[in-house]
C-alpha cells in the first residue's frame, strides 16, 4: 500500500533516454507521520490517517494536538483497495513515511482540489455552441437559448446552465513517476494534477 501527500509547485518537462520530452508536474512531498490506524473493529472500516506540514501550535486545540501528537497543516485518510487485497500490515501509528516509498515507472491516481472558476456561462461550463454571429444577432452570441419545454412553468433539476465551476474533487488515474528525488524531496509525475500551484494532492499507487 503506497500514499503521499504532496503539494503542486508547478509544471516543466523531462527528456528519458531517447530524448523524448515528457510533461511532468512537480510535487513537494513533505515527510508524513502516521495518526491513526482505523480496523472494521474499532471503527467500523479499514483506513490509515495520514498528517503532515507544519502548523502553529496555537492554532490547533489540545484535543487535536493530542490526537495527531503534534501541530500539523494536513489531515487525510487513505483506504486500502480490496480489489488488489490490500492490507494495512506493517502500518503503525507514529510512523514516517517519505517519498521513497515510490520508484519511477510506479502506476499512481492523484486526487485534489481543481482550479476555481468563479461563476461561468453555459458556453465555458458546459461547452455549448452559442448563437449565431450574424443575422440581427447582435446581443444573444454566449446565451444559452431555451431551456426547454413551457407546460411545467419550472426548470428541470439537472438543468445545464450558467453558475459556479471548478473547485470540485478531481481525481486522474494511470499516472506514471518520472522520477524520485530523495534528497529534496520531490516527486515529478508524468502530465498534468488537477489544482493550482499550492494545492495539496493525495498520491495513492494502483
Amino acid at each position: 500500500m503506497k500514499f503521499i501527500l504532496g503539494i503542486k509547485d508547478g509544471m516543466t518537462q523531462v527528456f528519458d533516454e531517447t530524448g523524448v520530452a515528457h510533461p511532468a508536474t512537480v510535487l513537494r512531498v513533505e515527510p508524513a507521520v502516521i495518526t491513526q490506524v482505523k480496523t472494521k473493529e474499532s471503527d467500523g472500516y479499514d483506513a490509515v490517517q495520514v498528517a503532515s506540514g507544519e502548523q502553529k501550535e496555537h492554532r490547533l486545540g489540545k484535543a487535536i494536538k493530542g490526537h495527531l501528537g503534534g501541530a500539523f497543516m494536513h489531515v487525510k485518510e487513505f483506504r486500502p483497495n480490496v480489489m488488489k487485497k490490500e492490507s494495512l500490515a506493517g502500518l503503525e501509528k507514529g510512523a514516517s513515511i517519505k517519498v521513497s516509498v515510490f520508484e519511477p515507472g510506479d502506476k499512481i491516481a492523484v486526487s485534489a482540489i481543481s482550479k476555481g472558476k468563479g461563476f461561468q456561462g453555459g458556453v465555458k461550463r458546459h461547452g455549448f455552441k452559442g448563437g449565431p454571429a450574424s443575422h440581427g444577432h447582435k446581443h444573444n452570441l454566449r446565451t444559452p437559448g431555451s431551456i426547454g419545454s413551457t407546460g411545467p412553468s419550472r426548470v428541470f433539476k439537472g438543468t445545464r446552465m450558467a453558475g459556479r465551476m471548478g473547485a470540485d474533487r478531481v481525481t486522474v488515474k494511470n499516472l506514471k513517476v518520472l522520477q524520485v528525488n530523495q534528497e529534496h524531496n520531490i516527486l515529478l509525475v508524468e502530465g498534468a494534477v488537477p489544482g493550482r500551484k499550492g494545492t495539496l494532492v493525495e498520491v495513492r499507487g494502483i
